[in-house]
């Protein structure tokens, strides 16, 4: 079987940069993303099925990954519960604005209503497909 390897796009290398900057890796960063789909506090197990589920990886790992956002201070976990520590804010908000000041040019040269007919279509898209989960129906 012969493996297929993409390269990053410049999105991808954009963000690779700030998270660089801040001092984050991408991992790290897409673990408090997904911490905050679930307002920043979840169960343990829960969370980390869902974030092997969300990151394609074993949950072996995802549980190590965890654990080690645990051990770095940028999550607390509390008896069963897994939370965004004040470490971890801050680091998600120098993210934040490290990506608001590299896409602040880019936005400057957008149309608002471009963007807003852009944001409508995603969030509709987005709805329309949480509908067809089984999930979505109750089954699981």
């Amino acid at each position: 079987m012969t493996e297929t390897r993409t390269e990053d796009g410049p999105a991808i290398k954009l963000l690779a940069g700030v998270l660089a900057e801040a001092g984050a890796t991408r991992e790290t960063y897409l673990a408090m993303q997904r911490l905050l789909v679930r307002g920043d506090e979840a169960d343990r197990d829960v969370y980390v099925r869902d974030l092997g589920d969300w990151l394609d990886i074993d949950l072996w790992s995802a549980g190590e990954l965890a654990d080690a956002l645990v051990a770095e201070g940028l999550f607390t976990l509390d008896d069963e519960t897994i939370r965004l520590a004040p470490s971890g804010a801050a680091l998600r908000e120098r993210i934040r604005l490290g990506i608001g000041d590299l896409m602040a040019p880019v936005w400057a040269q957008l149309d608002p209503a471009d963007v807003e007919t852009t944001v409508r279509t995603l969030r509709r898209v987005t709805t329309l497909a949480r509908d067809l989960r089984p999930a979505a129906n109750g089954a699981r």
